[in-house]
């Protein structure tokens, strides 16, 4: 599965990378800092799933989420967040999946396995 991340703190991105880097059948293809530079990647490589923090500088995410979505039609969206709270207003956006930056990586890993299983799903039912 591709993944791009998509978070303006490096110290997260570098985390993520390291958790990913053990896991078979995923492969960090883009990251991003901000919304913009989201948008330009995600047209660009057509990742399976975006992990994006909801508080990515630029455009609201209330904006940018459908917006990604009509770009990327296919991609999976989960949003990270520290704050638990905004995981109505992600949903509302229209995220795939959330999961709490305070969760441990158990969490994320078993949303990105969610969405390797819709993936593989839509994929069958194509052929």
């Amino acid at each position: 599965m591709r993944i791009m991340l998509a978070d303006d703190q490096d110290r997260v991105r570098y985390a993520l990378r390291a958790l990913l880097a053990v896991q078979t059948d995923v492969e960090v293809v883009a990251e991003a800092t901000s919304v913009a530079d989201m948008l330009e990647k995600a047209g660009d490589y057509r990742p399976d799933l975006i992990l994006v923090d909801w508080k990515l500088p630029g455009l609201a995410m209330s904006a940018a989420l459908p917006a990604l979505h009509r770009l990327c039609p296919g991609s999976q969206i989960v949003v990270l967040s520290g704050t638990p709270e905004a995981r109505a207003a992600a949903t509302a956006a229209g995220a795939d999946g959330f999961v709490s930056k305070s969760q441990p990586p158990d969490r994320l890993l078993d949303a990105i396995h969610a969405c390797q299983a819709l993936i593989s799903l839509r994929e069958t039912a194509e052929i």
